[in-house]
């Protein structure tokens, strides 16, 4: 049966989150109708990550099948059309053969959370950016990010309702740096634990702000308690930014 592969950007706004919920519309309820619209079939979207309600994606992939083969961009196309009016793209579809899996075989996944600092509240990027008028220190956080690189126990970072079997992860690597206004904070792993990455921020707030030091977040780390976490960042400045998959996957 033929594979495809989709990447995908979407504003997570207006969704439940990326997936089929009771109520509420999902990103993956939303393509999967348009899919429908398009060839007739119901098929179920595998996604590489599953994001929360207002989280965004700029390189979301998920895969699908359908029982005869179809051109990638007539795909994209119309599924893009179908799509309309809700704020979801297909940015690209492609034949993958049948043992790719979006989830699975992924070898690494990139987040970044973006922070709008300034006193003035948000117009532009309102619902897409964490506003924070409290100056921060981007270089103290990014210090204090640093403790957060390797293979460690996420427990303080996890969110009590993750369902992960285990609160070992990898942060391969983690950044924050300032353009303007904006502080970006940019996380690769492998894989993460619900809520991970808006935990890590909020806590690198607290740093930013001068209520923590920098070594303060290596000491919650060790904790292993989520009671040491900082305030959870809000949804609506992280978005997925993309997924790694090694060629031979795809081929």
């Amino acid at each position: 049966m033929p594979r495809y592969k989709i990447t995908i950007e979407y504003d997570g706004g207006p969704f439940v989150g990326w997936q089929r919920q009771a109520t509420g519309l999902s990103v993956q309820e939303a393509i999967e109708n348009a899919i429908e619209k398009f060839c007739g079939e119901h098929v179920t979207l595998q996604a590489a990550g599953r994001t929360d309600s207002g989280v965004h994606a700029l390189g979301q992939v998920a895969h699908f099948d359908l029982p005869t083969e179809q051109l990638a961009d007539k795909i994209r196309d119309a599924v893009n059309f179908h799509l309309k009016p809700q704020p979801v793209a297909i940015l690209q579809a492609e034949a993958v053969p049948e043992s790719f899996e979006a989830r699975f075989s992924a070898t690494g996944r990139h987040y970044r959370y973006v922070i709008e600092n300034r006193r003035a509240p948000l117009a532009i990027d309102r619902g897409h950016a964490w506003h924070v008028p409290q100056p921060l220190d981007a270089d103290a956080m990014h210090e204090a990010a640093q403790h957060l690189v390797g293979h460690h126990d996420f427990t303080t970072f996890r969110a009590s309702q993750c369902q992960a079997k285990s609160p070992l992860r990898t942060l391969d690597r983690i950044s924050v740096r300032r353009a303007g206004t904006t502080v970006e904070v940019s996380v690769s792993a492998l894989s993460f634990l619900h809520h991970q990455v808006r935990s890590i921020v909020g806590s690198l707030k607290m740093v930013g702000i001068g209520k923590w030091p920098a070594v303060k977040i290596a000491k919650i780390l060790e904790a292993k308690d989520r009671k040491a976490c900082g305030p959870i960042a809000p949804a609506e400045g992280l978005f997925l930014v993309a997924v790694d998959y090694d060629e031979a996957v795809t081929r």
